[in-house]
């Protein structure tokens, strides 16, 4: 999820759990560390674009970074004089679920986290949350500064507000797991229904409130991906994309075999000028780009550029509406 619903989300679990100890010191303490799993993303200038396909949601999002985390953080704030008196099992319990809470809200997004490294780098996704929705953040942060702004650490109603904004973003979590269930039944009715075979199914929401959805049917050789809103119930255009895993051959295969990883699975490949371009539907939903007779079904995409010696480089590039690239 994005840094402002993280930051919230941390600071909705500080008041939780410290509010009534240190006030509105624990709403700021439970933001700082609820987006620091994120703070990954300061290291990509060190590496190269292979290295960052694994990278980010990586070892900072893993649960058992959360659990050895949690005692570094107890400890610091053991030794802080505003939390010196709170014991150490409440501030480990405080850190713990700041930096949990945070990887388990990625997972709900389409990227997709590796929550059990390093025992295995397999990448969860539940694939039912936008990255950016606000209708998750905003009850989350109106929660958080009613109890702050408008209550005294002593007062018994202080912690309501807060336990109301979670129970309602909590619910509307679980809002969007049984919407999945829905929109997965649309789609496989709408493909039974145009005779579009397939062996998989991806759907993906995007844009605010679950009402818009991406769906890709994967069948041996193919994707068909189509767009579904609850709103308009509309019948729903697949567009037709070849897989063309034989582009892939003689390439390096570490490199093919972390792409395929990334995609989990949903991914077409193209060539253009000799180059070899991957279009990774698990991790980019941004609806089919069009140029003349060149069709894309994503607008990010890796490129390879082969050499004679087995050498290559990997890029990434996004096609931009209207130009063709």
């Amino acid at each position: 999820m994005d840094s402002l619903t993280q930051a919230t989300l941390g600071a909705a679990v500080g008041e939780a759990v410290l509010g009534k100890k240190i006030g509105n010191k624990a709403a700021v303490i439970g933001a700082i560390i609820g987006t620091i799993p994120d703070l990954d993303v300061l290291l990509v200038p060190f590496f190269n674009e292979f290295q960052k396909i694994s990278l980010h949601r990586g070892y900072s999002h893993s649960i058992l970074f959360c659990l050895l985390g949690a005692f570094l953080f107890a400890y610091v704030l053991s030794k802080i004089k505003f939390t010196r008196e709170v014991s150490f099992p409440r501030l480990w319990l405080f850190s713990f679920l700041a930096l949990f809470t945070h990887i388990l809200l990625d997972a709900f997004t389409s990227y997709g986290t590796q929550l059990f490294l390093p025992f295995t780098d397999w990448r969860v996704s539940f694939d039912s949350i936008s990255i950016i929705d606000p209708l998750y953040t905003v009850p989350l942060l109106i929660g958080v500064l009613i109890s702050v702004f408008y209550f005294k650490k002593t007062d018994k109603k202080r912690g309501l507000p807060n336990t109301i904004g979670l129970i309602v973003s909590s619910l509307y979590l679980l809002f969007t797991l049984a919407n999945k269930q829905h929109i997965e039944q649309v789609f496989n009715s709408q493909l039974e229904e145009q005779n579009i075979p397939s062996f998989r199914l991806l759907t993906v929401p995007i844009k605010v409130g679950n009402m818009i959805w991406y769906g890709v049917a994967k069948d041996k050789t193919t994707l068909h991906i189509g767009k579904y809103s609850m709103l308009e119930k509309n019948k729903i255009e697949f567009h037709t994309f070849p897989i063309n895993d034989h582009l892939l051959d003689g390439l390096d295969g570490q490199l093919v075999d972390r792409l395929k990883w990334f995609a989990q699975g949903f991914y077409t490949v193209a060539e253009k000028d000799g180059k070899i371009r991957i279009y990774n539907m698990q991790c980019d939903m941004q609806g089919v780009r069009e140029f003349g007779d060149y069709k894309a079904p994503t607008a990010f995409y890796f490129e390879i550029t082969p050499h004679e010696d087995g050498r290559y480089d990997l890029t990434s590039g996004m096609h931009q509406n209207g130009i063709k690239e």
